[in-house]
């Protein structure tokens, strides 16, 4: 399971990037905005922190214009995925870049059957979003179950990218049904290293040498 940072934060990217286990970045014009820079500034920024797949997502809501602005992302960077919305000018998109040899992060996807289109327009990834579909009343870890079966059962190339992801359980759950990445912001990567039992042993253990050699 990869790990990808969701934010356009600096600072955390080179965080993570410094534990070693960062495979990539997820952004969004949300995050972006957040950030207060111009879009592809704060897009080349990131390449230059993150050794992986970053997936950088078009403003365009039509076919066409999503094309122009996705074809002068992917020219920013050999890592960038462009990132199109489950629409189906969105899907029309992605299977116009697929052929082209452009990497695509279908985003917004909410139902298997969304899953399944994008699979078959091309998607290098497909983005369902756990913590939203949560939100509406449904089961958002189902949906990640039952997209990854669909997948298996065909042999679909496209990756399970799963986003949305709030909790450290959301990741944990996400590697269990066969998630091929989770993107998750800062604060839920970090937790993933907490648990009180790591930081009672290693405060036993300092504590027992100190005791043993203090004499």
């Amino acid at each position: 399971m990869r790990f990808f940072l969701d934010t356009a934060n600096l600072e955390e990217l080179k965080i993570g990037a410094s534990w070693g286990i960062l495979d990539g970045c997820t952004t969004n014009p949300s995050l972006i905005a957040k950030e207060g820079v111009k879009f592809e500034d704060r897009v080349r920024q990131i390449t230059e922190i993150v050794d992986g797949d970053i997936s950088a997502e078009v403003l365009a809501t039509d076919a066409k214009g999503m094309l122009e602005e996705g074809r002068k992302l992917a020219a920013i960077h050999k890592n960038i995925v462009v990132k199109v919305p489950l629409t189906k000018d969105g899907i029309q998109a992605c299977s116009a870049f697929s052929k082209e040899g452009i990497r695509v992060n279908v985003t917004l996807c909410f139902s298997p059957g969304q899953a399944i289109l994008a699979a078959k327009a091309g998607a290098y990834v497909v983005s369902p979003f756990v913590g939203r579909v949560d939100d509406s009343g449904w089961d958002g870890m189902q949906l990640i179950r039952d997209i990854c079966l669909i997948y298996k059962n065909y042999a679909f190339k496209t990756q399970v990218l799963a986003a949305s992801l709030r909790t450290v359980n959301h990741v944990i759950e996400c590697g269990k049904a066969g998630a091929h990445i989770g993107t998750m912001p800062f604060k839920v990567m970090e937790g993933l290293f907490s648990h009180p039992l790591t930081d009672r042993g290693l405060e036993q253990f300092l504590k027992d040498y100190n005791k043993a050699f203090s004499k």
